[in-house]
């Protein structure tokens, strides 16, 4: 009894863990190495989170758990944090560290988090799914650009004016 009882609590548990999601043209791995590469149309799913992209190579550790996830190409994409903030974006290169939970983007990054309208573009934007925690950096001497959406009070205001 108390094994059947310790496998259906084992299986709840597994019907709620994240699973990684990928779906492309092609694909080959090297399994003593730990890669899987998948090329062409490749979009990736996890949680609530999507990224596409035409190139995705995911590199596993010796349990065949994902390590890194290294994404390349037209790549877009849309998160959920932990915090529930959702992002939405594009870039060049996109690299996410499952085990830190944390998301790179780099080489023209558009992000614009969703709650908020803010928008950030740079050259690496890195966005941390626990924390909260966004950075970004330029390249070639260029600016980080960060664009806020302010609320016009004075329309809000014109309409209960007597």
């Amino acid at each position: 009894m108390k094994k059947i009882i310790f496998m259906m609590v084992l299986c709840a548990l597994g019907l709620y863990a994240d699973e990684l999601k990928v779906l492309s043209d092609n694909f080959r791995a090297d399994q003593p190495k730990g890669i899987s590469i998948f090329t062409g149309n490749v979009m990736v799913t996890k949680g609530h989170d999507e990224l596409n992209a035409s190139k995705v190579t995911i590199y596993t550790d010796s349990n065949r758990k994902p390590t890194k996830m290294v994404a390349e190409g037209d790549v877009s994409f849309y998160i959920v944090t932990e915090l529930k903030e959702k992002y939405r974006g594009k870039s060049q290169r996109a690299v996410y560290l499952p085990n830190e939970k944390e998301y790179q983007f780099y080489t023209k990054v558009d992000l614009i988090r969703l709650d908020d309208f803010r928008r950030v573009k740079g050259d690496k934007v890195v966005v941390n799914t626990v924390h909260g925690h966004a950075s970004a950096d330029s390249a070639n001497n260029e600016p980080v650009m960060m664009i806020f959406t302010l609320q016009d009070n004075n329309t809000s205001k014109k309409g209960s004016s007597k």
